[in-house]
């Protein structure tokens, strides 16, 4: 069985322009990335896929796979489809580039949740830690069914209560690891705009809900930091230098 992990780097961020090559501890946030990946699926299966040519530049300079994408590509996604039209594998990992702090045994879990449900969509979640602000609009929260089916994701904070007395201890937010089948990932490049609710969310993964496919949340780790804006990179500098 092929298994590649991709890491879809956009340079042009809104929020954080060049955060793939951004330096944390010195170096730059895409090898953390790749790194990290290398430990589950071998450097040789680990590719970046990308619209800017300084970031391929750098991955090709480590030793690592990269891949020049669209620069129209709506989503990270988006650039999985285009790779996924050029190499042939059995399954897609989807990590994020902005995520230094991912584990690899977490990428193996949804790696194993793949393999076991074939035919669905794999994502990965975790609870919102005590820390962290549950109405940020950076971090969509999850609801999911019994058997881990996911029902809805927003940026809003979910579930919605009418009684603010019965509000619940726990919420889970998305953590960005997907798994994919080739099919899927073609799937889903042949949608050349975004649908009205993924639009408004800015949540790629709803993609999925409006093709009718069933997504099956996988429970991750606590502790990922993702850098979504510069303020970030200070507290993900400082998680790094612990572990």
């Amino acid at each position: 069985m092929k298994i590649i992990i991709i890491i879809p780097a956009r340079f042009n961020s809104s929020r954080f322009p060049g955060k793939p090559l951004i330096k944390l501890l010195g170096k730059p946030m895409i090898q953390w990335v790749a790194e990290l990946s290398s430990k589950v699926v071998t450097k040789k299966n680990v590719y970046v896929a990308t619209e800017n040519r300084k970031i391929f530049n750098t991955i090709s300079n480590l030793g690592y796979k990269s891949i020049m994408t669209s620069k129209n590509c709506l989503t990270g996604t988006d650039r999985l489809a285009e790779v996924a039209k050029k190499i042939n594998a059995d399954i897609y990992i989807n990590v994020q580039g902005d995520e230094p702090l991912i584990k690899p045994k977490d990428i193996k879990k949804i790696i194993n949740a793949k393999i076991k449900y074939p035919n669905d969509i794999i994502n990965g979640f975790t609870i919102v830690e005590k820390h962290e602000d549950v109405k940020s609009l950076n971090l969509p929260k999850v609801v999911f069914s019994k058997d881990k089916r996911l029902l809805y994701i927003s940026r809003q904070t979910l579930p919605g209560y009418k009684e603010i007395k019965k509000k619940p201890d726990i919420y889970y937010k998305q953590v960005c690891i997907y798994a994919f089948n080739r099919q899927e990932l073609l799937l889903y490049g042949k949608c050349k705009k975004k649908g009205k609710i993924e639009s408004s969310e800015d949540i790629e993964i709803i993609r999925y809900l409006d093709l009718n496919k069933t997504i099956r949340m996988v429970q991750t780790s606590q502790g990922s930091l993702a850098v979504d804006e510069p303020k970030d990179v200070k507290k993900v500098e400082k998680a790094l230098k612990k572990i």
